[in-house]
């Protein structure tokens, strides 16, 4: 007979030990895990208010506007160029200054062009009283042709002296008035109201008529020109509103602190750009104060016609996300909800809402990085939509 000895009993205590121990850590892991989610499932009863500022959706009557970035052009620009040959004399103004129309700016030594003007002055007496000779005899042989004392072959060469004599005269007489308006033309006078550029030629220099460079531009800058481009797809409501009346330019050059310039709109180019997909539109400002320059990039804002009832919330309100655009509103019991919008467009620092809130709710304009769901917040600031 063979006897076994018992040593497997204190395996088996030692294994049920263990699984004792195993079973208690697991009832107080479990017990913990539990308050802490119990404690992460309701934050809004121990963590504070977040400080936010809010706005309040309201309704109001709003422009529709088309923004565009806009190039300041001169109402009319000239280029003076000498109309005869010569030496500059005289420079009357200054570079950059303002200048009136008919003002003279420059003189051509006039010396050669009065000694011809004075020939064709004498040259004009002399034929005119020749021809004033001719007509006479031309009266005195009708005279005695009429009592058939002469004969009609010789009135006849009498008749063409005087016809001859009368066309002499008048070509000095268009003689006379060339060499006058040559004359006039050695001061040379602004055609426009505007503001003179860099002068090209100085006194003293020699100028050709008719030559290549300019001797100065003048730009006229009141009223003045603003070019800007727009989408295609607006062309068709410009047009409609265009037809209707009158539609509203502003202008406003970057970080300029006037209020925007007050213009219309003037012109729609015949055709749309293929390249851009844009059609160019022209207005006009009476730039009264010069706060538009040419060459000078504004941003512009064309207006087509005032919305009524347009549920407006500040820009800043309206956070984009995975899913669209969102707001928080902030409910009665000051906890957050995240509510989905659509957003019909932007005018300015305002966002004009479609759907997706009604007048009178408040929503978040910053602060919302901090926010989910459900937050707790503390009105810090309350904010109106500009007008």
């Amino acid at each position: 007979m063979i006897f076994e000895t018992p040593v497997t009993k204190p395996k088996t205590l030692i294994l049920l030990a263990i699984a004792g121990i195993v079973a208690v850590a697991g009832t107080l892991l479990a017990y913990r895990g539990a308050e802490i989610r119990a404690q992460d499932a309701a934050p809004a009863k121990g963590a504070p208010a977040m400080p936010v500022s809010v706005a309040t959706a309201e309704l109001r009557t709003v422009p529709v506007n088309i923004q565009a970035i806009g190039n300041v052009e001169a109402y009319s620009t000239v280029a003076l160029k000498a109309r005869v040959d010569g030496q500059i004399v005289g420079v009357n103004f200054k570079e950059g200054q303002e200048v009136k129309k008919g003002a003279a700016l420059f003189k051509i030594d006039s010396r050669p062009f009065e000694a011809t003007l004075r020939q064709a002055q004498a040259n004009l007496m002399r034929d005119t009283a020749q021809k004033e000779q001719a007509r006479s005899q031309e009266r005195r042989y009708q005279e005695l042709l009429q009592k058939n004392f002469v004969s009609k072959e010789a009135y006849a060469q009498i008749r063409t002296n005087a016809d001859t004599a009368e066309a002499v005269a008048l070509a000095s007489k268009a003689a006379f008035d060339n060499a006058k308006l040559q004359l006039e033309y050695c001061t040379i006078s602004s055609p426009i109201d505007g503001f003179v550029g860099k002068v090209m030629l100085q006194m003293g220099n020699m100028v050709k008529a008719n030559d290549t460079s300019p001797l100065v531009i003048i730009n006229q800058v009141r009223p003045i020109y603003v070019n800007f481009a727009v989408p295609e797809q607006k062309l068709s409501a410009i047009r409609g509103y265009m037809a209707k009346a009158t539609l509203p330019v502003e202008a406003l050059s970057p970080n300029s602190a006037k209020a925007p310039a007050q213009g219309a709109l003037s012109f729609v180019d015949n055709a749309v750009d293929a390249t851009t997909g844009t059609i160019k539109l022209k207005a006009v400002f009476p730039n009264k104060d010069n706060g538009l320059w040419p060459g000078q990039f504004v941003s512009t804002s064309l207006k087509l016609f005032e919305q009524k009832d347009a549920l407006v919330v500040p820009a800043q309100a309206v956070q984009t996300g995975p899913n669209g655009q969102y707001v928080y509103v902030v409910k009665p019991d000051m906890t957050v909800e995240m509510r989905k919008v659509e957003l019909d467009r932007n005018d300015g620092a305002d966002a004009v809402i479609a759907t997706g809130l009604r007048n009178g709710e408040r929503v978040v304009v910053t602060g919302q990085l901090r926010l989910a769901p459900g937050t707790r917040v503390i009105v810090a600031k309350a904010q109106a939509a500009k007008s």
